[in-house]
């Protein structure tokens, strides 16, 4: 039961899982544990995340705790269709291909859905959406569900506020052993990775614009500053303004930047961050990415509108000539450029995120019926828990209180 491109493809996706299998301990050992328990016995997971092969690797984890694994991608263009054979292959349900149209990538997302999922694992709210919108009857079904992302997180605060959400959410993105990491390490390498690799360009010397200054963009600029790039900051928000100032970086409107810019980096997880009336102000040759989940960052349909002609530049890369004779470059078409141009987070990174994930998942089922709350913090021993799992990987070992300064920090 799949819809993928080509089933003759698993060899290659079965040596990128083997790759990052050898590099993922944590879900490694989590593993072994759902092999001995089999929490997820009897039970339906539907899964959007992107799938390449960090994903498939939780994947495999889930189905060893005994679930039946539905999966799809969450972006056409993240898709590895290799990977997506190799974990059919193995008798996983697949339902992706890379550069789907919209239209198919919302029937791969319905298909997940048909078969009445009892556990969720969203990267961006499409699943979690979907089921409450076209599949009402279903979600009595759902025991509760996993959100990956920022800003799949903010589509669940909406939907809670409007009182549409009919199960527990875990919040794994607000846990500390993934944001603290996956967002700033994790995004902050695999955004330049995807921009190095697709453009071949020198990134010292060159005006970095990175958009938002989240725990992503702390990362981007972060690593844009190491590759010795001048980096400026635009932001909503004035206390983060303030941190991106302290942190030694220049911050400006949008508007003010997109004449100094070279790169351009959208980090908000809003709509239309860079739109026509920042076009015609940059510089001829700048560079346009996003690394939002969702591709409405980058005003991509506007910048078509107002070019005067467009062609493809480079592999993935799109340039836009305007009428003033400038010309613009976009990256994966204004999608997220660490994935739709690049393959994602470090493994390592990934290997922390997906043990929060797997271990959110067991938490849904322990505690069924139970948690009353819509949204739920992933409790803090599991996060805890991920920490020493990693530290001990690393044969780091650190202090622990005695009872005596327990009792002094917490009068307990």
């Amino acid at each position: 039961m799949s819809h993928i491109k080509d089933t003759e493809l698993w060899p290659s996706g079965e040596l990128k899982i083997k790759w990052v299998r050898d590099h993922m301990p944590l879900l490694d050992g989590i593993e072994k544990d759902f092999i001995a328990t089999k929490p997820f016995k009897g039970l339906k997971i539907a899964l959007s995340v992107h799938l390449e092969a960090k994903t498939a690797r939780l994947c495999e984890a889930l189905a060893a705790g005994g679930a039946d694994m539905y999966i799809t991608g969450s972006n056409p263009l993240s898709t590895q269709d290799d990977v997506a054979a190799a974990l059919v292959h193995e008798g996983l349900n697949v339902f992706a291909t890379h550069g789907c149209t919209m239209e198919q990538y919302e029937a791969d997302i319905r298909e997940v859905l048909k078969v009445g999922p009892n556990i969720i694992i969203d990267d961006g709210g499409d699943l979690v959406t979907t089921i409450h919108n076209e599949f009402p009857e279903l979600v009595q079904g759902v025991i509760g569900g996993c959100e990956e992302t920022t800003t799949g997180i903010l589509r669940l605060k909406a939907m809670d506020r409007a009182g549409a959400l009919k199960f527990p959410m875990m919040l794994v993105n607000d846990a500390d052993c993934k944001h603290l990491f996956d967002n700033r390490y994790g995004t902050g390498q695999s955004v330049w990775d995807g921009i190095n690799r697709t453009t071949n360009l020198i990134v010292a010397g060159k005006n970095v614009v990175v958009a938002g200054y989240g725990w992503c963009g702390k990362g981007v600029a972060m690593r844009a500053k190491g590759l010795g790039a001048e980096v400026i900051v635009t932001e909503v928000d004035p206390i983060k303004a303030m941190e991106a100032v302290m942190d030694g970086f220049k911050v400006m409107t949008m508007a003010q930047a997109a004449v100094e810019g070279d790169f351009f980096v959208t980090v908000t997880g809003c709509d239309n961050v860079i739109t026509a009336e920042h076009f015609p102000l940059m510089k001829d040759g700048a560079i346009l990415c996003n690394a939002g989940h969702f591709d409405v960052e980058v005003a991509v349909a506007a910048l078509k509108e107002v070019a005067v002609s467009h062609r493809p530049a480079r592999a993935n890369i799109e340039a836009y000539t305007l009428s003033n004779g400038r010309t613009l470059y976009v990256i994966a078409e204004g999608r997220l450029v660490n994935l739709a141009a690049g393959d994602g987070h470090p493994a390592e990174i990934m290997d922390m995120s997906f043990a929060i994930q797997a271990l959110s998942a067991r938490y849904l089922v322990e505690h069924k019926g139970t948690l009353g709350e819509k949204l739920n913090k992933v409790p803090v021993e599991t996060d805890r828990e991920v920490a020493f799992r990693k530290l001990a990987h690393w044969g780091i070992s650190i202090d622990t209180l005695t009872p005596e300064q327990h009792k002094y920090l917490y009068g307990e």
